[in-house]
């Protein structure tokens, strides 16, 4: 393994963190050290700023108690397919039995079949990803394949038994600072408290996270209400008693260093109700009857306008995660359940309810800092049209284009992203990648991105739209893979 001494003389896994300033083409081949750097720009600028800069990895989806109890993975498997809806729509995609990727199937098995998928898998990013993850963590320079599987399969169920390879030294040898984990409002956040207390080489917070609070037609909404009853100590029989508590979960969070909220708006329709009719809606729900399509917009709409207004008290910044299509297959969410590789982008009207939505929150409380990501990459020259009308307040890159998520987080999505960004707003002013990941291995995203980042800007200084500014270009390069998102969030300085 390609390892390093660190000042307490423990053994630390290269890659994400280590400043390498060698810009010479390096060893030729399959991720050489300039691979997805054409150009002399872009290899100084990954190696001499991009690659050092540490990681806020502010939206994943890692479990808070995982990371506190910090126990060590079993095998390769449960480290790197458990939950991985990505490899797992690919591995269906070669024609893998259900049995050996969420069935009952061994580990070893659904590794195996995995094994059997990577080599189909050149020109997909997953490809490049498993063994940026494979050699960055495990030091194994190797393909993996179905003749190379036994060998990698006992090299890296070695290496997880050692101590730099349990979840948080995982997390701390990636060279990340701050990991923002996303949160129910009716968590009661212990493990973000006793991570506080314990843990001294990064900082874990929470992000709130109201989507059961807004999706009122969901099963399970009137148990999800006595769970949040539960966790304030109050009652929520009527609408306006469930926004007050609403607001005290939202400083609930603000004390235990929350600074985000989230919201999964899969589709988004705004139509306004008055507080009468918004009590009519919310009793009938507890009352267990059903909602007309018109009664949950409404509902919606305006829990999510007060929602708004809560997080521009605090200071918050809103994320919008916007247009996935949920759980296309039935018989598969039937079996499954969700996030489990059967939803697809949504391509249903959006900016007029998302500007009088965002109209309405400016002119009652005045928006919050915003991050507008969406699955649907047709959807980008809009809401930057959108995003434009709405900058301001004296705060730099108030309203965010969100990075290539999901079916974008590729070369080609990123440079998308980054192109029409920078051609409508600040690229300058980005608040760059994050992992959107429940995997502990994710990290190696960051420097694929970083690769992509310097990759274009390099091509933007050769073509001559920018000019051959070492300090500019590097700054602006240190900037959107850390700065930015340091100064952006109001994490208080940690």
């Amino acid at each position: 393994m390609n390892t390093k001494k660190t000042n307490a003389g423990q053994t630390k896994a290269s890659g994400l963190s280590e400043n390498t300033a060698d810009t010479s083409v390096g060893k030729s081949g399959f991720l050489n050290d300039n691979f997805l750097l054409s150009t002399e720009t872009a290899r100084k600028l990954f190696h001499e700023h991009a690659q050092k800069m540490p990681i806020i990895d502010y939206h994943c989806h890692l479990d808070p108690k995982e990371i506190h109890e910090d126990k060590p993975f079993a095998n390769l498997t449960e480290a790197w397919l458990y939950g991985d809806h990505y490899k797992w729509r690919l591995m269906r995609a070669n024609g893998i039995d259900e049995e050996r990727i969420t069935g009952s199937a061994s580990d070893y098995d659904r590794f195996t079949a995995w094994a059997e998928t990577v080599p189909k898998t050149v020109g997909n990013p997953l490809y490049s990803w498993t063994h940026l993850e494979l050699r960055r963590f495990f030091g194994i320079d190797s393909q993996l394949n179905e003749r190379t599987a036994p060998e990698i399969w006992e090299q890296a169920n070695e290496k997880l038994k050692q101590s730099e390879f349990t979840r948080r030294a995982l997390i701390a040898n990636s060279n990340v600072k701050i990991v923002c984990t996303t949160d129910d409002p009716a968590d009661d956040l212990e493990y973000h408290r006793l991570l506080a207390e314990e843990e001294q080489r990064f900082t874990v917070l929470p992000t709130f996270r109201p989507d059961k609070a807004l999706n009122i037609d969901a099963p399970g909404f009137q148990d999800w209400i006595v769970r949040l009853e539960k966790a304030s100590g109050r009652t929520a029989s009527t609408f306006a008693e469930l926004t007050d508590i609403l607001d005290d979960r939202v400083r609930f969070f603000h004390e235990r260093g929350g600074r985000l909220s989230d919201h999964a708006l899969d589709t988004l329709k705004y139509e306004a109700a008055d507080a009468d009719e918004l009590e009519r809606i919310y009793a009938k729900r507890l009352n267990g009857e059903d909602l007309s399509e018109i009664e949950v917009t409404r509902y919606r709409t305006e829990l999510l306008t007060r929602l708004i207004g809560m997080y521009a008290r605090q200071g918050w910044t809103m994320q919008l995660h916007l247009h996935a299509y949920r759980n296309n297959n039935t018989p598969m969410f039937r079996k499954l359940g969700p996030d489990t590789g059967y939803d697809a982008l949504n391509d249903l009207p959006l900016t007029q309810s998302l500007s009088r939505l965002l109209d309405r929150a400016e002119i009652e409380s005045g928006l919050p800092k915003t991050i507008l990501y969406s699955l649907n990459p047709g959807d980008y020259p809009a809401l930057l049209a959108l995003m434009g009308c709405y900058q301001g307040g004296g705060i730099a890159g108030k309203m965010q284009l969100g990075s290539g998520w999901w079916y974008n987080d590729t070369r080609d999505g990123m440079r998308r992203q980054l192109t029409l960004l920078a051609d409508n707003g600040l690229l300058s002013r980005f608040v760059g990648m994050l992992t959107d990941s429940r995997s502990f291995l994710s990290y190696t995203r960051h420097e694929y991105f970083r690769r992509v980042l310097c990759e274009w800007i390099g091509e933007l200084a050769d073509r001559g739209e920018a000019p051959d500014d070492p300090e500019l270009l590097g700054r602006m390069t240190e900037d959107i893979a850390y700065g930015n998102a340091a100064s952006y969030f109001g994490f208080g300085g940690k």
